[in-house]
C-alpha cells in the first residue's frame, strides 16, 4: 500500500508529531533521572524491552506477525546493537555525566548532525532548501535554550 506524500501536514499528522515529541523527549527526561540510580545499560535495556513488548502487543492488532527466520533474527540482532544498545547506552551514560541542559541541547541537534553527516558520507547532499532547514533547526535549538546559554548550562 503506497501513500501519496503531501507537502502540507494535516492536523492529525501535527498531533502525531506532537505526541511523538512528548514520547521521545519524555523518555530522555526519565532516562536522565534513572541513570542517577541505575546503570546506563540497564536503562537502555528497559527502554528497548518496553518498546519491544508494546510492539509485540500491537502486531496482532494490525494483522502482522514477526518473521521467525534465522536471517530475520540475525538482522534484528545486528540492527538492535547498532541502533539501540550502543547509542542509547552511550547517551544514557553521558546523561549521568553532563548537565541536563547540555544533554538536551546535544540531543536536539541530532537531526542536524544527521543531515550534515549524510552530506559527507552519502549521495544525499545538502541543497539550499536543506541548508535553510539546518539553519532553522539550529535557530530553534538556540531559541529553546533561552537564557540557559547565559546561566549555568554547563553546571551539573
Amino acid at each position: 500500500m503506497t501513500q501519496k506524500i503531501s507537502r502540507v501536514m494535516t492536523p492529525a499528522q501535527w498531533a502525531m508529531l506532537v505526541l511523538l515529541s512528548l514520547l521521545w523527549g519524555g523518555s530522555f527526561f526519565f532516562a536522565g533521572v534513572a541513570v542517577r540510580e541505575i546503570p546506563p545499560v540497564t536503562v537502555a535495556l528497559a527502554r528497548a524491552g518496553g518498546a519491544a513488548l508494546i510492539l509485540n502487543l500491537v502486531l496482532p492488532l494490525i494483522g502482522q506477525r514477526l518473521p521467525f527466520t534465522r536471517a530475520a533474527w540475525t538482522a534484528f540482532a545486528i540492527m538492535g546493537v547498532i541502533n539501540n544498545v550502543v547509542p542509547f547506552t552511550l547517551i544514557f551514560w553521558a546523561q549521568g555525566h553532563l548537565a541536563s541542559g547540555l544533554a538536551s541541547i546535544l540531543n536536539a541537534t541530532t537531526p542536524l548532525w544527521g543531515v550534515a553527516l549524510a552530506h559527507v558520507f552519502t549521495a544525499d547532499k545538502i541543497t539550499p532548501r536543506k541548508a535553510a532547514g539546518l539553519l532553522a533547526g539550529f535557530c530553534g535549538v538556540v531559541v529553546m535554550m533561552g537564557g540557559a546559554a547565559q546561566g549555568d548550562l554547563w553546571a551539573g
